[in-house]
Order: C-alpha cells, then structure tokens, then sequence
C-alpha cells in the first residue's frame, strides 16, 4: 500500500542543483525530503510526504491523527531503515 506520511520540517535548504530540500522529522526518524512542490512550507510545519516529495502542508492535529491510524495498522514500521553491519558485508563478500 502507498501511503503518505506526515513529517515535521527540522530544517530546510538547497541541494548542489538548488533542489528545496528539508530535514523532516518522521516519529523519530529524520530523512531528507524534497520540498520543491510546497514551497510555502517554513520550518516547524508538517507535511504529507509521499517516496520523498513532501505533496501538501498539513496541521499538527491532522499529522498526529494519521500517526496513531498509520500506528493501530502496523504501518510505521517501513520508515525504519535496516542497519547494514559490517559482519553482514563479511558473510555476502562484500566491504564495510
């Protein structure tokens, strides 16, 4: 299923292309978000973001409900990034 996620903006800035891009806290996990087609947002807003692009800006109240509905479905798991360890690069040949 293709969800939207909401996150809080941390930070914003322009990448070496000068691509609008924002540090956007998700639960606890901070990823890199493309902020080209809301350019309204500021820091310390909440924005729905969907394979990276944040796609609309939305309130806390609203981003706090689709957390705990995203929650009760089991669906906050896929923000986490697994952890690559270098005993796992060892066992598949490959470097750390």
């Amino acid at each position: 299923m293709c969800l939207a996620i909401p996150g809080k903006v941390l930070e914003i800035q322009q990448d070496a292309q000068g691509v609008r891009m924002g540090r956007t806290n998700f639960g606890g996990v901070v990823k890199q978000v493309c902020l080209e087609y809301t350019p309204e947002v500021q820091c310390g807003d909440y924005v729905l973001v969907h394979v990276g692009f944040a796609l609309s800006k939305v309130d806390e109240d609203e981003a706090e409900r689709t957390y705990q509905a995203l929650e009760a479905m089991k669906q906050l798991g896929e923000l986490d990034t697994p952890e690559f360890e270098a005993s796992d690069a060892a066992q598949s040949g490959g470097s750390p």
